[in-house]
């Protein structure tokens, strides 16, 4: 029966060096160079030390504003745009927009405004849509859906409860 003690293994280890211990090797400095707040034992500064400077934490509370991290940015269209480039029948949504070049990305959020007149029949499907722009679209006969905020169409997919039956 093999022992602990028995086995050898075929990594060499070396052992650490031993700093300050005479002369002989790493000795007189052990490698902490000439005085300084450094080279003393119980030595240097905290990681987020900022030379006397005062810190971050300390100076945040002074900086102004505030970034909200939840904000949705919409990409805003006015009902002007619509008469302009869409015709009577038209289906408005944020691939259509895009494809004319009114949306800068397929991937924008899409709010429709009320600026503006307008006189032809649109089926709008966008993300958000102004009270005055939505009262002015149905009065000319078109409609307006709505498209979720929270879930993409893409991804979004049926969530399946496990049946009773399998759990039993």
């Amino acid at each position: 029966m093999t022992k602990l003690n028995s086995i050898k293994s075929n990594l060499k280890r070396k052992s650490r060096m031993r700093v300050g211990r005479g002369n002989g090797s790493k000795g007189t400095y052990s490698g902490r160079g000439v005085k300084g707040q450094k080279s003393r034992s119980g030595g240097g500064v905290p990681i987020f030390f900022e030379g006397g400077q005062l810190p971050l934490v300390k100076r945040l509370p002074f900086l102004r504003g505030f970034k909200n991290r939840f904000k949705k940015n919409f990409s805003v269209v006015n009902l002007v745009t619509l008469e302009k480039f869409f015709n009577s029948e038209d289906d408005v949504n944020p691939h259509t927009l895009f494809n004319k070049n009114i949306v800068r990305k397929k991937t924008n959020l899409v709010k429709i405004l009320g600026e503006g007149k307008l006189s032809k029949k649109l089926n709008v499907r966008v993300h958000s849509v102004s009270k005055s722009a939505e009262k002015k679209i149905i009065k000319a006969g078109g409609t307006v859906d709505l498209i979720s905020l929270v879930i993409p169409e893409e991804i979004s997919e049926p969530i399946t409860k496990p049946s009773e039956e399998s759990a039993e």
